[in-house]
């Protein structure tokens, strides 16, 4: 994807994830959260995954815990920035994750951790996530969701809106799940699955949270933002807006992150496949103990036309 088209400045991503490097693990909530999370769910696998992959690795915290269950062999990390790759262990490597440098049909096991829904093409990324796995492999990722932040971003768009006469992008427009399991399945993945979680978590105020969120992933990288920095009178504003709306009784404030996990298979011929049209054996009105109708069939909906639309 060309600059011109990308949502994401990933050199400014790249330089930002740089210059805290060293901070990440003071700022590692999230990521060990979606760490014992995601391990939680391939322990669970009755399966053997010899050679797998952390994929946006940060500075190896996922790997490294999936990496500890019995059923995972060898693991290699990639992240994308140089200065956090040098934190994981070893083997490790520094690519983009929607520029893979891997052969097809490489990792039993795939796994990511909070990176991937900030690259520029990833329904691409999925595609060659898919392709790097051997038949029968396995993709799980966390990702933020589209109700992540939804206060800072209210906050900082209304004082903007109120201060300066206009308003600019301040967070990213993350993906909903609906969103994520589709991608999965144009992606080729089999039996797909998507769900959410969604975390509320205080701060001591919010600019504590804008300087954790910094520290965590860069702050603001998208393409279309404002490149001056936030006038004081709009930060003091967007904070008294926050703390109006968000305080908690103890003078704290709250944010709330959705967590988006995606589950994914490697095609392989013995995975379950669905029935052709017309194969069944047997009839669903027999199961149901109920009476058989052709479609179009009024007596099948003797009140269909009364029926209020209930839906909002």
């Amino acid at each position: 994807m060309t600059d011109d088209h990308a949502l994401f400045d990933r050199k400014l991503l790249r330089r930002r994830r740089a210059r805290f490097a060293q901070e990440l693990a003071q700022h590692d909530f999230l990521l060990a959260h979606v760490a014992s999370e995601i391990a939680e769910r391939i322990g669970a696998v009755l399966r053997e995954f010899p050679l797998a992959l952390d994929l946006g690795a940060h500075f190896g915290l996922l790997g490294r815990t999936v990496a500890a269950l019995p059923s995972v062999g060898h693991m290699i990390y990639a992240d994308a920035t140089p200065e956090l790759a040098a934190l994981c262990p070893r083997p490790a490597l520094v690519c983009e994750e929607e520029l893979l440098p891997f052969r097809n049909a490489t990792f039993n096991l795939v796994v990511s951790g909070l990176a991937l829904h900030r690259v520029n093409d990833l329904p691409g990324a999925l595609i060659q996530i898919a392709r790097a796995l051997k038949p029968d492999g396995l993709f799980q990722a966390a990702l933020l969701g589209a109700g992540s932040l939804r206060e800072l971003r209210q906050a900082l768009l209304e004082a903007e809106a109120e201060q300066e006469g206009g308003a600019s992008p301040h967070i990213a427009p993350f993906g909903d799940v609906r969103e994520y399991g589709a991608l999965l399945q144009r992606a080729g993945f089999t039996l797909p699955v998507a769900d959410s979680e969604t975390l509320t978590v205080t701060y001591p105020s919010p600019r504590a949270l804008m300087q954790e969120l910094r520290a965590m992933g860069g702050g603001n990288v998208l393409q279309a933002r404002r490149k001056a920095p936030l006038a004081r009178g709009t930060l003091v504003r967007a904070e008294a807006i926050y703390r109006m709306r968000h305080s908690a009784p103890d003078g704290k404030v709250r944010a709330t992150f959705e967590i988006v996990y995606l589950s994914g298979w490697a095609k392989h011929e013995s995975q379950q496949q669905p029935l052709r049209p017309g194969s069944a054996t047997a009839r669903l009105a027999d199961a149901l103990h109920t009476e058989e109708h052709e479609a179009g069939d009024k007596a099948a909906f003797p009140r269909a036309s009364a029926a209020p639309d209930k839906r909002r």
